[in-house]
């Protein structure tokens, strides 16, 4: 029986587990949306938020710590620089997760995971693009 076993193992391997969880993270910084199934949504976020917390400290232990977790060093600078920053008054509950329904094909419950300040995080980005065109 399954009592007080926290951790989805997905039918992977522990190390092939890890870096599903390493890169739905990655670009989840990097894409600030992405769109995956229900139960890895829900291990996602619980490594996103972990994440989060440790960049809102913003200290070089962070940023490396940060760095041993994620696969690309452009994702722990956006993190630091653009998320953190944004996250920095709120206590938790960083990212959303929004049903879609089933996938055609496996009938896979499908959701989007995205960060629930988009809008803040959106906005600037918007506005350098805006500034590039003028250039």
């Amino acid at each position: 029986m399954r009592h007080q076993r926290v951790m989805k193992k997905f039918g992977r391997s522990s190390e092939h587990r890890a870096m599903l969880m390493k890169s739905l993270v990655t670009n989840l910084i990097l894409a600030e949306s992405i769109k995956t199934t229900l139960p890895k949504a829900k291990e996602a976020r619980k490594d996103a938020d972990k994440i989060v917390t440790i960049a809102k400290k913003g200290d070089l232990a962070a940023r490396r710590l940060a760095a041993s977790r994620l696969l690309q060093p452009k994702a722990v600078k956006k993190l630091f620089d653009k998320i953190a920053p944004a996250m920095k008054d709120r206590k938790g509950g960083y990212t959303r997760i929004i049903k879609l329904g089933t996938r055609k094909g496996d009938a896979a419950e499908m959701c989007i995971l995205q960060w629930t300040c988009a809008a803040e995080l959106a906005a600037p980005a918007a506005a350098e693009e805006q500034a590039k065109e003028v250039k």
